[in-house]
C-alpha cells in the first residue's frame, strides 16, 4: 500500500503540473492567434483543475489535523477565478503544481542514499544441507545453518566467516569505498556485498533481527518522520494566513481596487514555508546516512544540532568492546614474539574469549601457528599440550605456576594497570612469560571527543558499569569532565536526567543496558556496527560504521542543515512579504506577481538542497 500511494503522489503531481502547464500554453497559442475567449477558457479550466485538487488535498491535511499554508495559493486561484484574472489564476496553478512536482523530484535526490538501502534486501540464499546446496527464503534461515555467499550477492543475514578470508564491499552501508576484509570466525554483517570470491557463512541471527533489517525498518521510519520545524512551519502558517489576509483586505480597502488585493495574494503563496523546511531536512537525514550515520527522524536531527553535552558508555563505545594484547613481558626462555606464538598455538584448542583474542592477534601479526596435541583443559583455569615437540601450558598465573617448577608468573605481574588481564606461558616447565590483555581505548576517542567540543559540545561525562579504577583512567587519558564506573542501568539514566537540566543531552552507548538511558536523552545514539541490538532499536541516532568521527561529522551536518532550512523560510518569507507590500500599493500585477513568486520559490528550493553537500 505505501509503494501505491507514494506511485500515486508522485505521478499525479506530475500529471498535475503537465495539465497546468498545457493549459497556461495552450491560452498563449489561442491569444497569439486573436482568439482571446478560448484562451481564457483554457486558463479558467487549468486553474479549475489544480484548484479542485489541491481542495482535495486542503481537506485531507485538515482531517488529520494539519493545516498547511496551501490555503492560500487556493485563495489566490479563487480570487483570481472570481476577479476574472484567469492568466494570474492560471501562473498559479502552475506554481503551485509545478511546485509539488518540484518537492517531489528535491525530496527524491534527497532520498537517494537512503532508499538505495531498501532496494538492497536480499529474498533467498544458498543453504547447505546433507552436504548439498538448495535455495531457500531468507526467511526460512535460522542460527547454527551454513549458508554460502556468492561473488556478487548481498549478504542476506548476520552471520560468522566460515571461510578463511571474505572480501565485503560494505559502501551502502557505512559510505567506504574501499571493500572490508574479513578473516575466519570474524563477523560478516547483512547488507554487504560480497566482491571477491565466494565464502560461507554461519547463520548468527534470523533474517528479521539481522543488522540489514534493522537498518531497514529504521530507514522507513525515518523516511516518514514529521520534524519539528515542518511542525514548526505549519505554525507559522496560521499567522502568515492573517498577515495575507489584512494586507489584501487593507489593500482593497484603501484603494477600492479588488486587483490589488489578488495580486496580495498571488505573491504571498508561501512556497517557502511548504517546501524548504521538508526539502532541507530530508536533505540532511540523506546526507547523514551517506556518512554512515541514520538519523531516525528529522526531530532527531534537528535536536542533534542543539547538543551541549555528551554522556559516554565506555565498553565497545570508546574502547573496542573486546581484549587484545597490550604488552608481553618474558624471562628469557623464548623471545616477545615466540611467546604469543606458543600461547596462541595451544589456545587454537580452547573457545575461551582470551584465547580467542591471542589467536586473534598472532595471525594479525602474520605468525605461522603450529597444531596442537595431546591437549588437555582445565576449564576457567588453563591449557597443557605439546607444541613442536615441547611441552606447553597457558592459563591464569596460579595455573601456569602449579605446573612449572622454574619462575613465578607472579613476578613478572607487579605494577599492572588498572583492568588488565594476564595470560601466563610455560614451556618444558619453565615460566616463558605473561601476555597482558585489555580492552583498549580506540584509537580515534580522544580525536572524536576534540571534534565533538568543535561543534559546541561543552560537557562530557564518562558512564560505566566498568570497574571503577578502569573508567578512571579511561577517562583521564581522554580529558573528559567527569568519570562514573560501577554504574547500574537505572544509575545511567539518573545521569542523564540530571545532565539535562543543563541542556539538551546525548548519550553514546553500545550495550542492552544502556538502552535504558539511551531512551531518556534527548539524543540516542547507538554504536550499531555490529547488529541490531536493543540499543539500535530504541536509539534515536545509530552509527552504522564502526568509526567514531562519524558522529561529530553528523552534528556537522545537523547544525548545516538547520542553518539552511531556518535561511531559507526567513529569506523565503522576507521576500514574499515585501513583494505583498509592493502589490498592495498597486506597483505588482497579479500576473507579474505571480511570476515573481515563482522565482522566489525556486530559489529557496534550491538554497535547500545545498545541505545535501559537506
Amino acid at each position: 500500500m505505501r509503494i501505491i500511494s507514494t506511485f500515486v503522489r508522485d505521478y499525479s503531481a506530475a500529471v498535475l503540473a503537465i495539465l497546468a502547464l498545457t493549459a497556461l500554453a495552450g491560452g498563449g497559442l489561442f491569444l497569439f492567434f486573436g482568439r482571446s475567449d478560448l484562451a481564457s477558457l483554457a486558463w479558467y479550466a487549468g486553474t479549475g483543475t489544480v484548484l479542485a485538487a489541491l481542495a482535495v488535498e486542503i481537506l485531507r491535511s485538515l482531517t488529520k489535523g494539519h493545516f498547511g499554508v496551501d490555503v492560500i495559493a487556493g485563495l489566490s486561484m479563487s480570487a483570481a477565478l472570481a476577479f476574472g484574472e484567469p492568466l494570474a489564476g492560471a501562473i498559479v496553478a502552475l506554481m503551485y503544481a509545478g511546485g509539488q512536482q518540484l518537492e517531489n523530484f528535491a525530496e527524491g535526490r534527497a532520498r537517494r542514499e537512503m532508499t538505495a538501502l531498501l532496494g538492497r534486501v536480499a529474498h533467498t540464499s544458498m543453504r547447505y544441507v546433507d552436504g548439498r546446496l538448495e535455495e531457500v527464503p531468507i526467511e526460512n534461515l535460522c542460527p547454527g545453518e551454513r549458508i554460502l555467499v556468492r561473488r556478487g550477492e548481498v549478504v542476506p543475514v548476520d552471520g560468522l566467516l566460515l571461510s578463511e578470508r571474505a572480501d565485503v564491499d560494505m559502501s551502502a552501508l557505512t559510505g567506504e569505498a574501499l571493500p572490508v576484509r574479513l578473516s575466519r570466525r570474524e563477523e560478516v554483517a547483512s547488507g554487504g556485498t560480497a566482491v571477491g570470491s565466494a565464502f560461507d557463512i554461519e547463520v548468527l541471527r534470523r533474517s528479521d533481527e539481522s543488522t540489514y533489517a534493522g537498518i531497514v525498518r529504521l530507514v522507513e521510519g525515518a523516511q516518514q518522520s514529521r520534524a519539528p520545524m515542518m511542525r514548526l512551519a505549519d505554525r507559522y502558517a496560521v499567522w502568515f494566513l492573517l498577515l495575507t489576509l489584512a494586507i489584501a483586505g487593507g489593500a482593497w480597502w484603501v484603494s477600492d481596487d479588488g486587483t490589488r488585493a489578488l495580486a496580495v495574494l498571488v505573491v504571498a503563496t508561501p512556497c517557502p514555508l511548504i517546501l524548504a523546511v521538508p526539502v532541507a531536512i530530508i536533505s540532511g537525514l540523506s546526507r547523514a546516512a551517506s556518512r554512515g550515520v541514520l538519523v531516525k527522524s528529522g526531530g532527531a536531527l534537528e535536536s542533534l544540532a542543539r547538543i551541549r553535552t555528551a554522556v559516554l558508555d565506555k565498553t565497545g563505545t570508546l574502547t573496542s568492546g573486546q581484549a587484545g594484547v597490550v604488552s608481553i613481558r618474558t624471562t628469557g626462555v623464548v623471545s616477545d614474539d615466540e611467546v604469543l606464538r606458543l600461547a596462541a598455538s595451544l589456545d587454537q584448542a580452547s573457545n575461551h574469549v582470551s584465547a580467542e583474542a591471542l589467536v586473534r592477534e598472532a595471525r594479525a601479526r602474520g605468525m605461522v601457528l603450529s597444531t596442537p596435541t595431546d591437549i588437555i583443559e582445565a576449564p576457567g583455569s588453563g591449557l597443557e599440550g605439546r607444541l613442536d615437540g615441547h611441552a606447553v601450558v597457558v592459563g591464569g598465573s596460579d595455573f601456569v605456576h602449579s605446573r612449572c617448577a622454574v619462575g613465578d608468573p607472579y613476578m613478572l605481574g607487579r605494577d599492572l594497570p588498572p583492568g588488565t588481564a594476564v595470560v601466563a606461558l610455560g614451556v618444558d616447565g619453565k615460566v616463558a612469560g605473561i601476555i597482558l590483555l585489555s580492552d583498549r581505548l580506540r584509537a580515534d576517542a580522544g580525536a572524536a571527543i576534540k571534534a565533538f567540543r568543535a561543534q559546541g559540545v561543552r560537557r562530557f561525562v564518562l558512564a560505566s558499569g566498568d570497574r571503577t579504577d578502569v573508567v578512571d583512567a579511561a577517562g583521564k587519558l581522554l580529558g573528559v569532565d567527569e568519570i562514573r564506573g560501577g554504574l547500574l542501568p537505572g544509575e545511567k539514566v539518573e545521569i542523564v536526567l540530571a545532565e539535562r537540566r543543563n541542556g539538551p543531552v546525548m548519550m553514546i552507548g553500545d550495550g542492552v543496558n544502556d538502552a535504558p538511558a539511551l531512551a531518556a536523552a534527548d539524543v540516542g545514539v547507538a554504536m550499531g556496527a555490529r547488529g541490531a541490538a536493543a540499543s539500535s532499536e530504541t536509539a534515536d541516532v545509530v552509527l552504522l560504521v564502526d568509526m567514531l568521527d562519524r558522529l561529530p561529522q553528523a552534528l556537522a551536518i545537523a547544525h548545516r542543515t538547520r542553518k539552511i532550512a531556518r535561511q531559507s523560510v526567513l529569506v523565503g518569507l522576507a521576500l514574499s512579504l515585501a513583494a505583498m507590500v509592493v502589490a498592495a500599493f498597486g506597483y505588482l500585477p497579479p500576473v507579474q506577481g505571480a511570476l515573481l513568486q515563482e522565482l522566489i520559490d525556486v530559489a529557496v528550493i534550491l538554497n535547500a538542497l545545498r545541505a545535501l553537500r559537506g
